[in-house]
């Protein structure tokens, strides 16, 4: 049995300790702030309560692989809702498109948009079949070495085609470019400097689904956050890691700043720029920016939306309904991107939702905000060019007996990456 410490108490935080406690190790947890969760937090104001971070996900399967693997089946404890549509798109020339989750009901979708451009679309998204199988086999269910890549992963990593050129090439129409693009363009990313193969979105999102938990996604925190004690992990919050204590070229600790916690493993499941020892190792990557976020209790007969709406301009905006609100009352969240030199209700006004009047509540919360609540960016690393894949950590790491969990040690935001690097570690960490 190893003493493993975990530095973080978001998602990849919990899902690495939950696992690890699960495999037989004695596991302490440290978390910064005052609550577990990460992003996967409420904000509340006024008697309305909005989901901090993510309010969906795709690939379910690796929320139940965890609840599996760490304890009682993911049914017994959350519902897990399939959403018909993925997200709604409007663009500059009044014209939109609702992307359903099915790849037939997409085709007849994107046809009404303009004829043929369902086969088109439904096309780009089949040309990533091989590049997920792939990433699947090679790159997301096994902890990788750069240095024994197989052929076809070292093809696809180090290809030099950009998702920008990629999508520019396959759509003559903009507006599909448009919708392909907008999941990396929301994460903070310019598609000139995103390699192709992440593009492979799309296709996660047509085969697997779109998903929410009943309650809000901060659900899944609560219920991972009881598991700590199911699996006898020790949590210690408002805790903050200052550096990791090395020695022989082995961790032997975490240090509190005055005080250590011996440790035989780590994982580290923060940005690892936080960590002095760490920070070296990933001195090329960039942290992805989070956008505006502005949080609205509104009141009185107010448009009725999709679960997401993206509003395509510069600004982007992206606007999600839900969260608990009083009755005759409704929670929205607006996402913003780009040149907002306007207030956020003012540049949704513009696209015909004005809701000013029908505000009572709200809570703005700016990039800064989120990077200091949660100790770095959700979006994790920054693409800057192929180069970048090579520049975060991976699940296993250059220090003997540190591992790395989270955005920040995956090719992408959101919970379907995050919770398959806690399996990778787990599974690197092997049983006790």
């Amino acid at each position: 049995m190893a003493r493993v410490v975990v530095v973080g108490g978001g998602f990849a935080g919990l899902a690495s300790a939950a696992r690890l406690a699960k495999l037989g190790h004695e596991v302490t947890l440290l978390e910064r702030s005052r609550v577990l969760g990460g992003a996967l937090s409420t904000v509340e104001a006024d008697g309305f309560a909005w989901d901090a971070g993510p309010t969906w996900t795709t690939l379910p399967a690796v929320v139940r692989d965890l609840f599996r693997k760490s304890g009682r089946p993911v049914e017994r404890e959350l519902e897990l809702v399939p959403l018909d549509v993925v997200r709604e798109h409007r663009f500059a020339d009044g014209t939109g498109v609702t992307v359903p989750a099915s790849r037939g009901a997409q085709v007849a979708a994107f046809d009404a948009l303009g004829p043929g451009l369902g086969q088109r679309w439904v096309d780009h998204v089949a040309s990533y079949t091989e590049v997920w199988e792939t990433l699947r086999r090679e790159y997301l269910e096994v902890p990788w070495d750069p240095a024994a890549l197989s052929r076809p992963l070292a093809a696809l990593l180090d290809g030099r085609e950009t998702l920008h050129r990629r999508l520019r090439k396959t759509f003559k129409d903009e507006r599909l470019a448009l919708v392909a693009g907008h999941p990396a363009v929301a994460e903070g990313h310019d598609l000139r400097n995103v390699p192709a193969w992440a593009g492979v979105t799309a296709y996660v999102e047509q085969r697997f689904g779109a998903w929410t938990v009943d309650g809000g996604m901060a659900r899944l925190a609560e219920v991972l956050a009881a598991r700590m004690a199911t699996r006898g992990v020790t949590v210690h919050t408002g805790t903050t890691a200052r550096d990791l204590v090395v020695r022989s070229g082995r961790v032997a600790a975490v240090d509190l700043g005055g005080e250590q916690v011996d440790a035989d493993v780590v994982v580290v499941a923060v940005d690892p720029r936080l960590l002095p020892t760490l920070a070296p190792l990933v001195a090329r990557a960039m942290p992805a920016i989070p956008p505006v976020v502005t949080h609205l209790g509104l009141e009185g007969d107010v448009p009725d939306l999709p679960h997401e709406l993206v509003l395509h301009g510069d600004p982007l905006l992206v606007v999600r309904p839900g969260g608990r609100a009083p009755d005759g009352a409704t929670a929205w969240t607006v996402h913003g991107r780009g040149r907002l030199a306007e207030d956020v209700l003012r540049a949704l006004a513009r696209h015909g939702i004005d809701v000013r009047p029908h505000v009572v509540a709200r809570v703005d919360r700016t990039p800064r905000d989120l990077v200091e609540t949660w100790g770095g960016s959700p979006m994790g690393v920054l693409w800057q060019g192929r180069s970048t894949v090579r520049q975060r950590l991976r699940p296993t790491t250059p220090v003997a007996g540190v591992y790395a969990a989270g955005a920040h040690a995956t090719p992408g935001a959101g919970l379907p990456y995050v919770g398959l690097s806690a399996a990778l570690v787990a599974q690197a960490v092997g049983p006790a």
